[in-house]
């Protein structure tokens, strides 16, 4: 399991209570870009719309630069994969005031996974 990126101001603004392991919907380009490390996950979090999560604010800059596809957004939405029970799990608890914080992104089985943490902000 490589680290392709880490949000190391995740764990000094929010105090990490679970974690949690999604697959995240990438197309091909931005597969083979974010393998090569090239994924920014500050300032990053995500959300729960329904019975679907998303990553909201990540940046996956392009495989190459000249050569990328006409309108590619490297900061859009990007769908995560939960199984139904997570979901609801974690729809409950953003409820209540936590935050769904991307911790890291890495590689298992040459797939690309989003390692999330369930968090409550500290206070200053």
């Amino acid at each position: 399991m490589a680290t392709l990126a880490a949000n190391r101001r995740a764990t000094f603004d929010y105090e990490v209570l679970e974690r949690f392991t999604a697959g995240i919907v990438l197309t091909g380009p931005e597969a083979r870009s974010a393998k090569l490390g090239r994924i920014d996950l500050a300032g990053a979090h995500a959300i729960i719309r329904g019975t679907n999560a998303f990553l909201v604010g990540a940046t996956i800059h392009p495989f190459q630069s000249a050569n990328a596809p006409v309108g590619y957004d490297p900061t859009r939405s990007r769908k995560l994969l939960l199984t139904s029970k997570e979901l609801s799990y974690l729809a409950r608890k953003t409820q209540t005031g936590l935050t769904l914080i991307p911790l890291r992104a890495y590689t298992h089985h040459g797939l690309v996974k989003v390692e999330l943490g369930l968090g409550k902000t500290l206070k200053k």
